[in-house]
């Protein structure tokens, strides 16, 4: 009993470490700290933002993958690239051959270009008929004024000689008046018995000669004037029969340029064709239009036939200005700005992300908003285009077209205190303007 009475007195220097009965505990103070701690981290500044999600495209529609279609319908003939080739601008891809029968003629454009020269023979041959008929033209008015002068002589001497004639025939009157009245008063006196009858012959003889001379001069004179007549017909025939063969001279020249017009179009036409036929011939060849990588064909084998602007396959282009196409939502559309600052974690590199605390976040990139649609997308978000920001770290190399992003679009710094605060309300961040940025604005909600 002494003996177990004296193990019990022995210090144990486990049994004090352990339950710490003569010690004061601590808890509180630890508690107390980190109260105040939180306190005061209410107080530090937080970046409000925007979320969402996006894919790498580009803003520039040359950059982004296009199909290559085929110009003409047609067949494969050969193949110059397979799936994953990197081509260069003006590189072959593809040979395909003509199926078509209007085209099927190995010397089709030598042909056209034979036809070409065939009409303008012609149309040069039309050129020398109508000059022809020009010349044929001013031959026949030549004629047709040296006759009219000829026939207008003709009248000024025809109308001399009836003036003569009328000068004849008024002296012959005068005598046949005279012998008249001779002869009547020699009859009178010869039934008077003054003269003999022989006298009365004589007076009769000489007036039967003046009458003879009067009607004489009287023919002469209507000769004349149907004479003139005649000629002054004449010359009305030759208007009508000269003007007959100038209008028909005139027609074949008419006909000739008329001719020669039609000539020209069918000759346009035909060149046309020749032009046509040539590009035709340089569209057998299928050329990449831009550096980039050949993925996608969708057709195979040789001698498959092709529909006209039928898709061949797909180039990516090498060159790329990358942009990030991400969708916001409605309510959030009015947050977003032209210019506005967005930070990206791309897909496939690591990233640290402090959504409050951007300039404390690592593996992310910078970007500006540079458009956003003003309708809304079949997914019922708005497309906003962002770009890469220059004042940045450049984008990584290795990004390639349909890389999924997320986007963070900054907004107003505020305490963590009323970020809470607008979080438990329900109310919408706080966002600012560029003059904002620079101390000219003030903040909206």
């Amino acid at each position: 009993m002494k003996m177990e009475q004296a193990t019990y007195k022995i210090p144990l220097k486990s049994l004090d470490t352990i339950y710490l009965r003569d010690q004061e505990s601590k808890v509180r103070y630890w508690f107390y700290g980190i109260i105040m701690l939180l306190g005061l981290a209410l107080f530090l500044p937080w970046t409000q933002n925007i979320q969402a999600k996006g894919d790498i495209t580009t803003l520039f529609q040359e950059q982004r993958p296009q199909n290559i279609n085929s110009p003409i319908p047609g067949k494969i003939a050969k193949w110059y690239v397979k799936e994953g080739d990197f081509v260069k601008m003006g590189d072959t891809i593809m040979q395909i051959s003509e199926i078509k029968e209007d085209y099927l003629d190995p010397n089709l454009v030598g042909r056209t270009q034979e036809q070409v020269e065939a009409k303008k023979g012609a149309i040069n041959f039309y050129k020398g008929k109508a000059a022809t008929s020009s010349s044929q033209m001013q031959a026949l008015l030549a004629a047709k004024n040296f006759k009219l002068e000829q026939l207008k002589n003709k009248i000024v001497q025809l109308n001399n000689k009836l003036n003569g004639e009328q000068a004849e025939l008024e002296a012959v009157t005068n005598e046949f008046n005279l012998a008249k009245d001779q002869y009547d008063r020699q009859q009178k006196m010869f039934l008077e018995g003054l003269v003999s009858q022989t006298q009365l012959q004589q007076r009769n003889t000489s007036f039967q000669n003046a009458l003879a001379k009067k009607i004489t001069a009287e023919n002469k004179i209507a000769q004349t004037k149907q004479e003139l007549l005649i000629v002054e017909i004449d010359q009305n025939g030759v208007e009508q029969e000269y003007a007959e063969k100038i209008s028909k001279a005139e027609g074949d020249r008419l006909q000739s340029l008329s001719n020669i017009a039609s000539g020209q179009g069918e000759m346009a036409k035909l060149e046309n064709q020749v032009t046509n036929y040539k590009i035709r011939n340089g569209m057998y060849f299928i050329l990449a239009p831009q550096d980039g990588q050949i993925v996608q064909a969708s057709k195979a084998g040789i001698g498959e036939i092709l529909k006209d602007g039928e898709r061949i396959t797909v180039i990516v282009p090498t060159r790329v200005n990358y942009a990030v196409e991400m969708y916001v939502r409605p309510v959030d559309l009015p947050l977003v700005s032209i210019g506005q600052k967005v930070r990206f974690m791309f897909d496939g590199f690591p990233a640290i992300i402090f959504s409050g605390w951007p300039e404390n976040s690592y593996g992310t990139f910078g970007g500006k908003v540079v458009a956003f649609e003003h309708t809304i997308s079949a997914n019922g978000m708005f497309r906003v285009l962002v770009a890469e920001d220059p004042t940045d770290r450049p984008w990584p190399q290795q990004l390639k077209l349909g890389t999924g992003a997320q986007g963070i679009a900054l907004l107003k710094d505020v305490p963590v205190w009323y970020e809470l605060w607008r979080n438990i309300n329900g109310f919408p961040p706080d966002y600012y303007t560029l003059d904002d940025a620079a101390g000219k604005g003030s903040t909206k909600k």
